[in-house]
């Protein structure tokens, strides 16, 4: 209902939601997605769906010139992650749904860094949204499920059918506890993303910190565009240090009260070098196309009171 589809199956993971997505496909298909997107995702796609006779385009999202450029009589899709994990770049929703639909192509959209209380995919054109529950939506780190939302009732039968088929379904209690932390979805997100704006601000400003990802800056690239399509800029932020490797490992190692892990989306803050953690799956030129190097480190903030999250970054940087 949040989501406004004809249709969810709740999955055991998050990728198992992606799973029985593409599971609509078949051996020669051609999919487009980003070059940006999850390291897990890219994994699933890269590695193991090519060898089932996949095949996949990765390009920059954001420009609609490299995604029209990508379609080949075979691409029968379009794979959305918006924003991007983990840097945070917004992809207009209704622009790229639209130019799947003109070709006769389907559209998916990974929703999972702002829940369906901040952006609603199906609302500008998307056929199929995906999330891992494990995030925002159960909000406690204390389950791992997933769910896939259909526009129409045919994807909905299909992917109700593999979900079944695979065994991939959500167990009874996983979805009691995703269920209930929906019930606070609202209040946490409210919270999270007003710490988030705060900290973003904090890291523009310091010296270390050479560049900021978060579409509620006015600095961000598409932070219009996400004024428009997003009902809040959301909980995730990424940064760039200036010394690269050694000083964003330290970052992360010396806060106290951000953990250290790959996770996101509950109510203790983590912190993560993208490189060595969610998306070590990636090859280095794949990283470096995807823009994510080895000065990235990424934030997911949670209920903490904001100016204590900023004192310990603080304390981290100047360590």
């Amino acid at each position: 209902a949040l989501e406004g589809g004809a249709g969810c199956s709740a999955t055991s993971t998050g990728m198992s939601a992606v799973h029985c997505a593409m599971a609509l496909f078949s051996p020669g298909d051609h999919i487009i997605a980003p070059a940006d997107l999850y390291g897990g995702t890219f994994r699933l796609f890269e590695r193991f769906l090519k060898e089932k006779g996949l095949t996949f385009t990765f390009v920059d999202m954001t420009d609609s010139n490299q995604v029209r450029s990508a379609f080949t009589p075979q691409t029968r899709a379009i794979w959305i992650e918006t924003p991007s994990n983990p840097l945070l770049k917004v992809i207009d929703i209704g622009a790229v749904a639209g130019l799947a639909r003109a070709r006769g192509c389907i559209s998916i959209c990974d929703n999972t860094f702002l829940s369906p209380y901040l952006q609603r995919p199906l609302d500008f054109g998307v056929d199929i949204v995906v999330h891992s529950t494990t995030k925002y939506i159960n909000g406690h780190s204390d389950v791992v499920g997933g769910c896939v939302v259909s526009k129409s009732v045919e994807h909905a039968k299909q992917i109700a059918w593999t979900c079944n088929a695979l065994g991939l379904s959500c167990s009874p209690f996983d979805a009691w506890l995703v269920l209930r932390g929906l019930k606070t979805l609202s209040v946490r997100m409210d919270a999270q993303q007003a710490s988030a704006l705060l900290i973003a601000r904090f890291l523009e400003q310091h010296p270390l910190i050479e560049k900021v990802y978060y579409p509620g800056l006015e600095s961000h690239p598409q932070h219009q565009l996400a004024r428009i399509q997003q009902r809040g800029p959301g909980a995730m932020l990424a940064f760039d240090v200036r010394d690269g490797r050694p000083v964003a490992e330290r970052v992360c190692m010396r806060t106290h009260l951000f953990d250290v892990a790959e996770s996101l989306g509950g109510i203790e803050s983590l912190i993560s070098f993208p490189t060595t953690m969610s998306h070590a799956s990636m090859t280095p030129a794949a990283r470096a196309a995807a823009g994510i190097t080895e000065k990235t480190v990424r934030i997911s903030v949670g209920l903490e009171h904001a100016d204590d999250l900023i004192a310990d970054l603080q304390q981290a940087l100047s360590t």
